[in-house]
């Protein structure tokens, strides 16, 4: 056992920050010095004298043999692994890295159509080919789920040769599928399960959280510890356990894709979280638990209000948590979309959700969470349900059904070849039937609705005109306002 009172990157940057010393290295700020008054006056000065680069105390990166090595082993011992990673290229990255690491050109691997982009730009880069599954749908809420270990088996049954199986867990509505059951499956075959667990970094903290996808028998997996704990924005980790990964390509995949000036204050942000669950965790996802409890409870009373709940999902899909700290609200029952919802609580009541959809509302309630945020939270959506309400809200409640029902028979060629292609920009209207070369996805939650080497459908393209009319946005693209796209000539 390791001491998690240690935060060994983090007291060598203090250390560092607070030495007396003539710079004459990078940054060219120089601790601060040479920072521009604004953002000084903005951030202080202390934050700018630790920012600082590889000195010989702060350790390196891509071959960490000091301070950056002894952090990722606590972090490992802290989150279930064998090895950790520390990310400062978000879990972006991680999720690159992972596809990289275990297919090459030409390789097969199974994943769910409703990924993360990152996923697809891990495609392009290693020449993958993608084997779509479809996700459990919900026609009611129009909200597409986890996939099954049933069509996971069935999958590597027509597809024995594939080098790997990824999956998202938890989704970003918070939904876990049964993660144990598609690592035995995936296991029988002799491969390895990646995870894009970028929403599931606080699991390992609670018993009453779900599963954390290494106890669950995940070989990789890949969390945002940013997103629900206490790093900041970009500081992710990536870890593997057992053997069927080789932990050498995946330094050498990171060596890639991260940046060889990475940022110390994101690295010992990561040590510091770590240090804080190892020791608070329990404690920190309690009250967590008990405010995201009190959101769900008293805005489920909320006339036109509902909130996404275990028993509406069903285990005989193979679901087998939700995530407690994650609340989706259904809107549509007030008349508005989830963007205008969305505009109204942000403008009107200073409540910022995490994204809105066409009906509905996702909010993380984290360790950061306060009573006084819960409360403010309520009474956003008393007064939104009182004042703002209109008749029922009409949508198309087979959006994504059709989405994924044409989508995942569509890829004409490899998402690498599509991307690399001779390609052509032609206006919206006249793109039906023609090869995408691009990533177009509305954001968040950045779930790709076209990808590089799919035929545009019709379905696909009256989906994302809805989506920008009831004011989602549209990100990945080269032309965002969605007038052009861009398609293999």
């Amino acid at each position: 056992m390791l001491n998690q009172n240690q935060t060994p990157l983090l007291n060598a940057l203090k250390d560092n920050a607070a030495r007396p010393h003539a710079p004459f290295y990078t940054p060219g700020h120089k601790r601060g010095e040479g920072i521009s008054q604004p953002l000084a006056d903005l951030l202080g000065k202390a934050v700018f004298r630790a920012d600082l680069t590889e000195l010989a105390d702060l350790d390196n990166l891509f071959a960490p043999q000091g301070v950056i090595q002894q952090a990722q082993q606590l972090a490992a011992e802290a989150f279930g692994a064998s090895q950790t990673w520390f990310l400062v290229n978000g879990s972006t990255c991680g999720i690159e890295a992972a596809i990289l690491a275990t297919c090459g050109t030409g390789d097969k691997i199974i994943l769910p159509r409703n990924v993360h982009s990152s996923a697809i730009a891990g495609l392009i880069l290693s020449g993958a080919i993608p084997i779509f599954l479809n996700p459990e749908y919900d026609s009611v809420l129009d909200i597409a789920h986890s996939i099954t270990p049933n069509a996971v088996e069935s999958a590597l049954q027509q597809h024995p040769d594939a080098k790997a199986v990824l999956t998202v867990y938890p989704t970003y509505y918070g939904v876990c599928g049964n993660l144990s059951a598609i690592a035995s499956i995936t296991h029988q075959y002799n491969i390895p399960l990646l995870v894009d667990e970028a929403h599931g970094a606080h699991f390992a903290f609670h018993p009453e959280l779900p599963t954390p996808a290494l106890a669950a028998g995940a070989d990789l997996t890949v969390q945002s510890i940013h997103k629900v704990l206490g790093a900041m924005t970009q500081a992710s980790m990536l870890h593997i356990q057992g053997n069927r990964i080789d932990s050498d390509r995946i330094s050498k995949a990171l060596q890639l894709l991260q940046s060889t000036s990475p940022s110390y204050l994101l690295l010992a942000s990561l040590d510091a979280a770590r240090q804080q669950m190892a020791l608070q965790g329990k404690i920190l996802m309690s009250r967590t638990l008990q405010l995201a409890e009190e959101a769900r409870t008293r805005i489920s009373e909320i006339p036109g209000l509902s909130v996404l709940k275990m028993p509406r999902l069903g285990a005989s899909l193979g679901f087998l948590a939700l995530d407690k700290t994650r609340l989706t609200v259904t809107v549509s029952g007030l008349g508005l979309t989830g963007f205008e919802a969305d505009e109204i609580l942000d403008e009107k009541f200073a409540v910022t959700a995490e994204f809105a959809s066409l009906q509905h509302l996702t909010l993380i309630i984290s360790l950061g969470n306060t009573s006084a945020d819960i409360e403010q939270l309520v009474q956003g959506f008393t007064t939104l349900a009182k004042e703002y309400r209109r008749t029922n809200l009409t949508v198309k409640s087979h959006l994504w059904q059709d989405l994924f029902t044409t989508q995942c028979h569509a890829l004409c060629c490899s998402p690498r070849e599509a991307f690399f292609a001779v390609s052509e920009i032609l206006p919206l209207i006249e793109t039906n039937k023609h090869i995408c070369a691009e990533i177009v996805c509305p954001y968040p939650p950045g779930i790709p609705v076209l990808m590089p080497g799919e035929v545009i459908t019709k379905s696909v393209l009256d989906y994302l005109q809805q989506i920008q009319a009831k004011g989602g946005f549209i990100s990945g693209c080269n032309d965002t306002t969605l007038k052009t796209l861009k398609v293999v000539k």
